[in-house]
């Protein structure tokens, strides 16, 4: 067969040098560095390897969409079973003055408002599993949509890939009546915290604050000023504050909410690990398109490392340790850096 010849005067484009998966192993194996010419100058040694243009332009080279990771993660969860847990954490940038997508957050890591991105992620877990599945970074002065727009676009797009979870978890940032209203819309059971100046009417004689309701251990049905009626819980958090939680399965007991609380608290886990060995937020990028790249791909490296673990055993700071560790050991056999006697 005959190659069909380029227009005249244009000459054909080379087939770019790496990929989405040279990147994403990059982000698996590398410490500390995680910049395109760390990744161009850890790439294997051959004929023509890619130099950091080749890495730049992967990252400019479509625009980011987040079916990609939803491709790769749908094999490892339970459309049927599990939690959806929805929270956000904020990507450090303190020092970025000219990066796109950074604006002020408020940083639970550092208790205060700092310089970053807001990275929104939909989890799925059974309680073992930690399976990223969606994400969006909220970006209000440039795209208008509010954390809240972001809430319900995701769980739309989870309702349309078919699941159906036994609740949806999130923080009280997101407990807003509107996202309230389109889980149970869904068909769905939710558990959520609430901030303590909530309307509720626990006796049917008007609205108060939740924190000036008296709550039995067990939990008490009241109602929710603009929703309906829930369940709530006052616990005590390791600081000694009140904490209300509220969930539309009146039924559900004290023991069940702590259960729920306790896998709920994956995506923190999850949030560390994907900062700490994916190098989320390490990326020396400017340009909005470059940064979701790279946020995408490294949520596709953490899905790796965490199939990893489920099928092996093997943590994910073991399985970084284990990559270099070879690197040291042949060092070790070889080593380049030795003095000469000069006598």
């Amino acid at each position: 067969m005959l190659s069909q010849a380029s227009p005249k005067g244009v000459m054909p484009m080379n087939p770019p040098k790496c990929d989405d998966l040279d990147y994403i192993h990059f982000l698996i194996a590398a410490q500390r560095v995680f910049t395109c010419t760390e990744a161009a100058r850890c790439s294997p040694k051959e004929k023509s390897p890619p130099a950091h243009d080749a890495f730049t332009r992967l990252l400019q080279r479509q625009p980011p969409d987040t079916a990609a990771l939803w491709q790769e993660a749908k094999a490892f969860v339970k459309l049927r079973e599990g939690l959806l847990i929805l929270d956000d954490t904020t990507l450090d940038k303190p020092y970025a003055r000219d990066m796109d997508l950074v604006s002020y957050h408020w940083s639970g890591k550092h208790q205060r408002v700092v310089r970053g991105i807001a990275l929104m992620t939909l989890l799925w877990t059974e309680g073992q599993a930690l399976i990223p599945c969606d994400f969006r970074v909220y970006d209000k002065p440039q795209d208008g949509k509010r954390k809240n727009d972001h809430f319900q676009t995701m769980l739309q797009k989870a309702k349309e890939r078919g699941f159906q979870p036994e609740y949806v978890l999130m923080d009280s940032w997101y407990a807003s009546l509107e996202n309230l209203k389109a889980i149970v819309s869904f068909g769905w059971r939710f558990l959520t915290r609430l901030k303590g100046n909530r309307l509720v009417n626990p006796e049917g004689k008007g609205n108060v604050p939740i924190r000036e309701v008296e709550i039995p251990g067990e939990g008490r049905v009241v109602h929710l000023r603009g929703f309906g009626f829930v369940r709530v819980f006052r616990t005590l958090s390791k600081d000694g504050e009140a904490e209300y939680w509220a969930t539309n399965h009146l039924g559900m007991s004290e023991e069940k909410r702590a259960e729920l609380e306790r896998q709920g608290w994956g995506i923190e886990v999850y949030h560390r690990g994907l900062k700490q060995c994916c190098g989320v937020e390490r990326a020396q990028v400017r340009k909005a398109v470059s940064i979701l790249r790279h946020l995408l791909l490294a949520l596709r490296a953490f899905l790796r490392l965490e199939v990893y673990r489920l099928r092996r055993g093997v943590s994910w700071y073991e399985a970084k340790a284990s990559i270099v560790r070879e690197a040291i050991r042949s060092y070790l056999a070889h080593p380049l850096h030795i003095l000469q006697p000069t006598a």
